[in-house]
């Protein structure tokens, strides 16, 4: 059986992360560290004989996904699949200021409540349908190969959360997942009911950066 593997990366920081703020759908550049850990983490996936890079359409993730299609001369593939959360009237706020105004959604955000539609947004069960599908794709069309993709906390927290059978219809509420900027999830697919997590937000080689060394094995 081939094996299949699979990097799940958070942009660099953005504008918005810098300030605090929801991202969104919103088109937020890349900040000057954000640049510097999209080439940081280039440089650690250029290793890993990547044959792949797929991206969220949303501009900081493929600014962050340039580096590596640079080194390894591959094309990006866009996908708004991995965008992230669509958080509707929360977008561009504070934490501060969604609790103050649109306490109701700011809560069942941060509650991870799955199945809540933020006003003028989606669920966080709508933002896994959509991920699912195309991760399914992907691994049916690339298998034994590596692929990165490249995405947004939310996103690569629920896409995690549901390849390691953490999500059922049933679930009503989760856990959180953290993915630092620039933080890798590391996976290999061996069969359809053969998912192996490696790593979960790998941040070694940002350690010259930030000083962050982050890393879980699995």
């Amino acid at each position: 059986m081939p094996v299949t593997r699979l990097y799940l990366i958070r942009h660099g920081q953005s504008a918005g992360n810098a300030e605090g703020r929801f991202g969104g759908h919103s088109p937020t550049p890349l900040s000057s560290l954000g640049k510097r850990q999209a080439k940081a983490t280039a440089q650690a996936l250029a290793a890993e004989r990547i044959d792949h890079i797929y991206s969220s359409d949303l501009l900081r993730a493929v600014q962050t996904a340039e580096p590596l299609s640079e080194l390894l001369e591959i094309e990006i593939k866009k996908n708004d699949a991995f965008r992230e959360r669509n958080v509707g009237v929360l977008e561009g706020l504070t934490f501060e200021e969604s609790k103050r105004q649109y306490p109701r959604d700011y809560y069942a955000l941060v509650n991870r409540n799955i199945n809540h539609v933020i006003t003028g947004g989606e669920s966080y069960r709508q933002l896994l349908k959509r991920g699912t599908e195309a991760i399914r794709e992907i691994l049916r069309s690339h298998k034994g190969e590596n692929v990165a993709i490249y995405s947004h906390t939310g996103a690569i927290c629920y896409l995690t959360l549901n390849m390691i059978g953490a999500i059922t219809r049933k679930t009503v509420q989760t856990p959180w997942l953290v993915t630092s900027n620039c933080g890798i999830n590391r996976f290999e697919i061996r069969g359809r009911r053969n998912t192996r997590l490696i790593a979960i937000n790998d941040t070694r080689h940002l350690m010259k950066i930030t000083g962050n060394d982050s890393f879980v094995s699995g």
